[in-house]
């Protein structure tokens, strides 16, 4: 449905302007009473948010031999883990940062959920690093300050060039979440005649008053933290992969990860948001803001991010048969066909096989079959980084050391566990904030600058 439908479909409502009838809509589920479905899907995600308590309760209390870890596999789960939810949060950064540089207008519906997943796939990756050391109520002497022992930690890391590239995109998307959040706290705050929401609107909102010198002033602001947050979408997850990427082990040490992660991040995080918007626009009504068009461009971005991954994992097979290395050729074969190929042909399939689909227009507008696709998605990249991670490391350079990884039901319970982390989140913001904005859908309809929130 375009602008000029929404505008006719919402200008019939008797009574009220569409802008109003706007403001109704989107902020309907924040003035709203929680609905049994609310309560439902938060009880399912805070029941796999238990898991990961106990799961972590165990870690803590017996140590991180509670999972399968063991020697050579020191990584596994975790590392998958938070490799896969840092991927995750790179659509929300995608959607608002480069396509509003871009000047496209199907965003407009869908940028705030995803910005608000950028930060909580973000916050639930920040959790494996933090447990992976074993006692993280220690993890303050990790970081890097003066002190009389001269202990400092590896710059030369690239575990720690994590450290700041994650912190540096939690912050700058928190940020750029945030200041697209102000002009809706100002409706938010004339909205209401609850007291203390009218306070709470009120300090958010920062003394937003609609003027004009005020979207002046956010428009700037608003385009700088975008012309910060672009080259974060491409930095982080580049330097995520060189944790492998600058290693010596065979299949790590490969220079095609930096772009291969990176399109890995941009599919399975679009094909994440995806899945999520089209419950949200079902649950909510949302659907003549969430329109069917904006979802088909969303799978068409996977069907072009899928063909990247697909060329990236060719690409791995012919750069280990061109090397003439013996140990790089039997790694990618012993992915493909030793113990691990179950995963691998997950993987295969998944990511390569299943967004070739989209190819059909039929498809990506049929909502069952787009949202089983990116699920598919989801689990081809998380066995991914599981192939990656695991497969390299249970097979390395001595046949005498080779030993294979077992998940633990600790290891599961953590994995189902940080899923209810990021959802209840996630409901959570739901039904405390608008989760699409009411600034840049009014913009959009009107075409300019929506005068004082829309009244």
């Amino acid at each position: 449905m375009s602008t000029v439908d929404l505008t006719q479909e919402l200008s019939v409502i008797e009574g009220k302007p569409p802008l109003r009838e706007l403001d109704d809509l989107i902020s309907k589920p924040i003035d709203a009473k929680a609905s049994k479905k609310f309560y439902i899907a938060l009880t399912i995600s805070g029941s796999m948010l238990s898991l990961l308590v106990i799961g972590l309760g165990l870690t803590f209390y017996y140590g991180i031999g509670m999972w399968g870890n063991n020697i050579p596999v020191g990584w596994a789960f975790d590392i998958t883990n938070f490799v896969f939810w840092v991927g995750i949060g790179h659509a929300g950064t995608l959607i608002s940062a480069i396509l509003f540089l871009l000047r496209q207008k199907w965003r407009t519906g869908i940028a705030r959920f995803a910005e608000g997943m950028t930060i909580f796939a973000v916050m639930t990756a920040g959790l494996f690093p933090l447990i992976h050391v074993g006692r993280p109520w220690l993890a303050a002497y990790l970081f890097p300050y003066p002190n009389q022992h001269s202990i400092w930690v590896n710059f030369d890391s690239p575990l720690l060039w994590d450290v700041f590239a994650v912190s540096t995109y939690f912050i700058v998307s928190l940020v750029f979440w945030y200041v697209g959040l102000i002009p809706d706290f100002a409706t938010l705050r004339e909205r209401t005649t609850h007291k203390i929401k009218k306070i709470i609107y009120s300090i958010f909102g920062m003394g937003w008053r609609f003027s004009n010198k005020h979207w002046q002033h956010y428009e700037m602001v608003y385009l700088i933290l975008a012309g910060f947050a672009t080259p974060l979408v491409l930095s982080v997850h580049t330097i995520v992969s060189f944790d492998f990427a600058v290693s010596i082990l065979p299949g790590w040490h490969a220079t095609i990860f930096p772009p291969y992660f990176v399109a890995g991040a941009v599919f399975s995080g679009f094909a994440m948001v995806q899945n999520v918007l089209i419950i949200v626009r079902k649950v909510f009504n949302y659907e003549h803001i969430i329109t069917l068009d904006t979802l088909e461009k969303m799978n068409k971005i996977m069907l072009l991010t899928g063909s990247m991954v697909g060329y990236a994992y060719a690409m791995e097979f012919f750069i280990a048969w061109y090397s003439g290395l013996p140990i790089e050729r039997f790694t990618f074969i012993n992915r493909a066909f030793g113990p691990y190929a179950w995963a691998y042909w997950i993987m295969i399939s998944c990511n390569v096989i299943s967004p070739q689909l989209f190819w059909s227009r039929k498809i990506r507008r049929t909502i069952p079959v787009m949202f089983v696709i990116a699920i598919f998605v989801n689990i081809g990249m998380w066995f991914e980084r599981f192939v990656i991670i695991v497969s390299s490391l249970s097979r390395d350079f001595l046949p005498s050391s080779w030993h294979l990884f077992v998940p633990t039901y600790t290891d599961f319970m953590i994995l189902i566990g940080s899923f209810g982390f990021f959802f209840t989140w996630l409901l959570l913001f739901a039904k405390a904030l608008p989760v699409v904005s009411m600034a840049e859908v009014k913009a959009t309809v009107t075409g300019s600058q929506p005068s004082h929130g829309g009244h």
